[in-house]
This record gives C-alpha cells, structure tokens and sequence, in this order.
C-alpha cells in the first residue's frame, strides 16, 4: 500500500513548488497559528470573508428576483380577472342602429365609439362605462366599471361617475348641467 501524500509533497513531487516556497509558506502558516495562540488575535481568512459575501449577494438577488416574479403574478392574475369582469358584464351595442357619436379619449387620441341612443344615455348619467380591451372598446356596467378602475384604473376610459352631494355653498347649484351637450 502507498502511503497518501500531503498536498504539499504531492506539490514538490510534481515540480510544481520548489522545497524553498513550500518551507516559507510552512514557515508562514505556523507563524500565524503561534500568534492567534498567543496574542489571540483573529486572522482574517479573505476568501472565508469573499465567499460569505458573495453568498449575501446571491441571497440579495434571488430575493429581488423572487419579488418580481410575484409582482407579475399578481399582475396577471389582475389582467385575467378584469378579462373575466368584461366578458361577463358586457353590453352588447346594436350596431345596425347605433347612429349616435360617442367621443372619449384614449391616453392622448380622441376615439368614437357608435351607440344608439338609449345606451347615449346611460352613459351621459354614468351607469355605464366605456372600457379598453385587447380587441377595442366596450360597454360595461357602472358596477363592473368600479370594480375594474380599482384594479386598474388605465382601462375605464370613459365613465361620467356619479358625483357626491353638491356642497351648500355653492353658488351655481340651482343651475342644472344638460346632459344632452355632445362634443
């Protein structure tokens, strides 16, 4: 059986190392045992100290990455419930006689949308709203709208929202607003 080396004499054995270099480090190495026993003094290991931080960072970034992977499950998990709201509570616009305009904008572009009169008129008085889809535009109901706007108020592009009581100072409170005004 042959005996296992060292590093060090599997080193020297090789030509790797010179019998002087592995005397000095020998030599070095027991001098830094001798004064942690003596003085206790604690002898930095850099690469104890550069795997430890590495390992926080790591950790750092797993965790930014784990958050935004949940952000944007819960993203989708938004965009697929607003998707559900829309295809369940939706409007349906009798295009053969929606002759009426409808104007609105979306983010900076004025957008018509043809509406027959009576759903004009729902949307004049804020039971319904107008709403983007993947595909255009559509009408929902004020309830929907609400609950759409609290997910993701970007997608309720039009909806004259019902207003709170008129405050008893106002001085133009007798005067009625027409809701028949087009644009």
């Amino acid at each position: 059986m042959s005996k296992k080396l060292s590093l060090q004499e599997q080193l020297l054995k090789s030509g790797l190392v010179s019998s002087a270099k592995a005397k000095s480090i020998k030599t070095e190495k027991h001098k830094q045992v001798q004064q942690q026993r003596h003085h206790k003094v604690e002898i930095v290991d850099e690469a104890k100290l550069l795997a430890q931080q590495a390992q926080a960072e790591k950790i750092e970034r797993d965790r930014l990455l784990n958050q935004q992977q949940q952000a944007q499950a819960v993203q989708k998990e938004i965009q697929a419930q607003i998707k559900q709201f829309i295809e369940q509570n939706l409007v349906p616009i009798d295009t053969k006689h929606a002759e009426i305009a409808y104007h609105f904008t979306d983010t900076s572009k004025v957008k018509t949308l043809y509406v027959t009169e009576p759903l004009r008129e729902q949307l004049a008085k804020g039971k319904l709203a107008i709403v983007k889809t993947e595909n255009g535009y559509v009408l929902i109901s004020s309830e929907t709208a609400q609950k759409i706007k609290d997910r993701d108020a970007s997608r309720v592009l039009a909806w004259n929202e019902p207003k709170a009581e008129i405050a008893a100072d106002d001085p133009y409170a007798a005067y009625e607003i027409p809701d028949d005004l087009m644009w």
